[in-house]
């Protein structure tokens, strides 16, 4: 499934410790390799993941948040995994509702008064 898995040296704090460790992680994974996902699924993963999809059709992400390679490596299969399954959520369709009574009540009533503080601005002959 995982096509590379590489690691590099991580930015940002550390002391002299981080310029020897590579602890960051590049996750790279094709998106045909994932395994039980239809066509339309494939397809809806693309469209809703263009910002970590490359044009060689990979899902990429990086991780430097931890000290530690393992921990990287956990939190990036972690996050890749909620993406996809954020994205293959179909989002449930809105059923629209009618305005109730005492909306439309209101509606008029604010419209009333509305109506008489206008009037009440025009010049009185």
């Amino acid at each position: 499934m995982l096509r590379r898995r590489p690691f590099a040296r991580s930015g940002g704090n550390g002391g002299q410790n981080v310029n020897k460790m590579n602890t960051k992680v590049h996750l790279v994974i094709p998106v045909t390799s994932l395994g039980g996902l239809t066509e339309v699924e494939l397809i809806r993963l693309r469209s809703k993941l263009t910002s970590i999809i490359n044009n060689d059709d990979c899902l990429f992400l990086d991780v430097d948040d931890e000290r530690y390679q393992e921990r990287n490596r956990e939190i990036a299969l972690s996050r890749l995994e909620n993406k996809i399954v954020q994205a293959l959520v179909i989002p449930k369709k809105r059923i629209k509702t009618k305005p109730t009574r005492a909306s439309k009540e209101r509606k008029l009533k604010l419209k009333k008064i509305r109506s008489e503080i206008k009037k009440n601005r025009s010049k009185i002959l």
